[in-house]
């Protein structure tokens, strides 16, 4: 028997985004696990994305059922936290760069390949619903610039099994930030949109 969808689209959009919540809390945890083992500033920069996911997705789910307002709010400070979490990144792979660090190839590639499934199947959960708010549409930008950094990490993770070097890693920590503060941009930019639009049918 196939479970019923909730009639209530607020009620999908909340059910989708615990979801979708529990999903990266999840693989945050794995990202830190792994990072830390394999002294990956890759893997480290997606645990910090993933966490910070996390964070607005608690923010879109408070802001779900209040006003448009409210869902403005809560997609700005989605996007600022974006921004934040690249400049964190960018400093780490700078720290990394001149401090030294020995990341583990197939510890990246493995752990790449499982992120890539979850984000994949947020991507999809995300997807379904009709006439997403501005929340559910940067929960849509992050689990996209997720599965983007997972396939970088597993080019990075094969440059450094073959080639016995950090620089691969490294680069795509700095790569990392860079989408997150570009899809960051991206979700301000929409806040902003819907701003001007609430005040123009005014």
């Amino acid at each position: 028997m196939t479970k019923e969808l909730p009639k209530n689209p607020d009620e999908r959009q909340r059910r989708t985004l615990w979801t979708v919540l529990l999903l990266n809390a999840a693989i945050a945890i794995g990202f830190f696990a792994t990072g830390a083992l394999g002294d990956s500033s890759a893997l480290i920069a997606n645990g910090l994305d993933n966490t910070s996911d996390s964070f607005v997705y608690a923010i879109s789910l408070f802001a779900l059922s209040r006003s448009d307002k409210w869902k403005r709010g809560a997609a700005n400070v989605s996007g600022g936290l974006l921004l934040l979490f690249a400049a964190g990144i960018l400093i780490d792979a700078v720290r990394r760069y001149y401090t030294g660090s020995e990341p583990l190839g197939p510890l990246m590639i493995s752990m790449a390949l499982i992120a890539a499934v979850v984000n994949g199947i947020c991507i999809w959960l995300l997807g379904r619903l009709e006439d997403p708010d501005v929340n559910v549409r940067a929960a849509n930008t992050f689990s996209l610039n997720d599965f983007i950094s997972n396939g970088g990490i597993l080019v990075a993770g094969g440059l450094v099994w073959w080639l016995g070097s950090n620089w691969p890693d490294l680069v795509v920590g700095v790569a990392v930030a860079g989408v997150a503060a570009w899809g960051g941009i991206g979700i301000l930019r929409d806040a902003h949109g819907e701003g001007r639009r609430a005040q123009t049918n005014q």
